[in-house]
């Protein structure tokens, strides 16, 4: 059953309003800190201030190319402020984020760990490319293949938009990984590498398969308006304490 089919027309018009007020309101209140970040992020690497980098949303289908299953997802420009240096990804290309990753500045690693470099995308939730909760967009050349290895993956992106914080964001990482003492991270070894494969343990999928829980038990809340209102407003109420306690990766 997709998203489309499940959701009330009550659960879709509250999460509209709710992403409309938030972004608007959060625009408001946090754009005087903009001068402030941007300042930052050039006194330590010249360059540009925002990053508009693509990134797939919403599940549209899956297309057969060379009789192989692929995964057909909206995409769209997803903006933040920089965190990496300049020339990031010139030797590399795109690779995922990797919990300290040497690519990123000092002004970055502080804008991640408090996800103050996040705020841009207020506008990408405005105009109706992102919504406030939901799974975090990947890029769609990583996310093909990440579906491809990963059962079901592409299912956490299925008529849902991606959200700017979400269950997966307030319970893991910045990464994906799972805090130490965690209730999870008790079942890390489980859910990532089930058979215990030594070629498999620390493979580059297994923080996306923790997040990949927390994103279908999000889908899940969405069918009934009591349980998204529950869901959606714990996520809200507790991302500001993510962001100030410096909780992220």
């Amino acid at each position: 059953m997709s998203y489309n089919d499940a959701v009330t027309p009550g659960v879709r018009a509250t999460k509209r309003a709710i992403d409309l007020l938030a972004s608007g309101l959060g625009l408001a209140v946090t754009l005087p800190l903009y001068p402030l970040i941007g300042a930052a992020i050039y006194a330590e690497s010249p360059g540009p201030i925002f990053y508009k980098q693509r990134r797939a949303g919403t599940l549209q289908g899956v297309e057969v190319i060379d009789g192989i299953p692929r995964p057909q997802f909206r995409e769209f420009d997803m903006r933040k402020f920089r965190t990496m240096r300049v020339d990031a990804e010139r030797l590399t290309g795109a690779i995922l984020a990797q919990e300290n990753d040497p690519r990123v500045t000092r002004v970055g690693r502080f804008l991640r760990k408090t996800r103050l470099d996040e705020l841009p995308q207020l506008w990408n939730v405005l105009v109706g490319e992102m919504s406030l909760v939901g799974p975090r967009p990947e890029r769609p050349e990583l996310l093909v293949n990440l579906a491809l290895a990963i059962p079901f993956f592409e299912e956490r992106m299925r008529d849902i938009k991606p959200g700017i914080t979400g269950l997966a964001q307030i319970s893991l990482g910045y990464s994906g990984k799972a805090p130490e003492n965690s209730e999870i991270a008790a079942f890390a070894a489980t859910l990532t590498n089930p058979f215990e494969l030594e070629e498999a343990e620390g493979a580059e999928a297994d923080d996306m398969r923790m997040k990949l829980l927390f994103d279908l038990a999000y889908a899940a809340s969405l069918e009934s308006l009591p349980a998204f209102l529950r869901t959606e407003l714990k996520v809200i109420l507790k991302t500001p304490m993510v962001m100030f306690l410096g909780l992220g990766r």
